[in-house]
């Protein structure tokens, strides 16, 4: 997870000229956990079943099956600073569960990464920039190499 806000268009325009799913989750206006599981919901295309909590959320980011098939996957957080500020205590937890996710699809086997950007709106009139590098095949761990899966943290509601 890249924890220093950057600019959005570069990421999203590079992920999705290599075969990346783009997600934007944008969090203006969020001012509670109701809402910020409802935008999950619908920013990450959840299934009816999502149960609204944090363990669900933390779940649901370790399946992932009912998005498109991909070389990768980005989730770009955006106009998160407002809700990091009114719920500062959410957002720890919020980010916990996002670190987890990204920490759990690097570990994977099938080779998908997810990578999840906290980004700053761009700014009005700027410059499009064009795709940069390819991000290259993840590498896979060599024999005798221990497979770690990251353990469940239970959070309150």
């Amino acid at each position: 997870m890249t924890l220093d806000p950057q600019p959005l268009a570069p990421a999203v325009a590079a992920a999705e000229a290599a075969g990346w799913t783009t997600v934007r989750l944008d969090l203006d206006g969020v001012r509670s956990k109701a809402e910020l599981m409802r935008r999950c919901r619908d920013a990450l295309r959840l299934p009816e079943h999502f149960g609204e909590n944090w363990d669900a959320l933390a779940d649901a980011l370790r399946d992932l099956s009912w998005l498109p098939d991909a070389v990768g996957r980005l989730v770009a957080v955006t106009s998160w600073r407002g809700y990091a500020a009114a719920r500062p205590g959410d957002w720890e937890i919020l980010r916990e569960v996002l670190e987890e996710a990204v920490d759990f699809w690097r570990e994977g086997d099938d080779g998908t990464p997810l990578t999840v950007l906290l980004a700053d709106p761009e700014p009005e009139g700027a410059p499009k920039p064009g795709p940069g590098p390819k991000p290259g095949p993840k590498p896979k761990p060599g024999p005798g190499a221990a497979h770690r899966t990251p353990g469940l943290k239970r959070r309150p509601g």
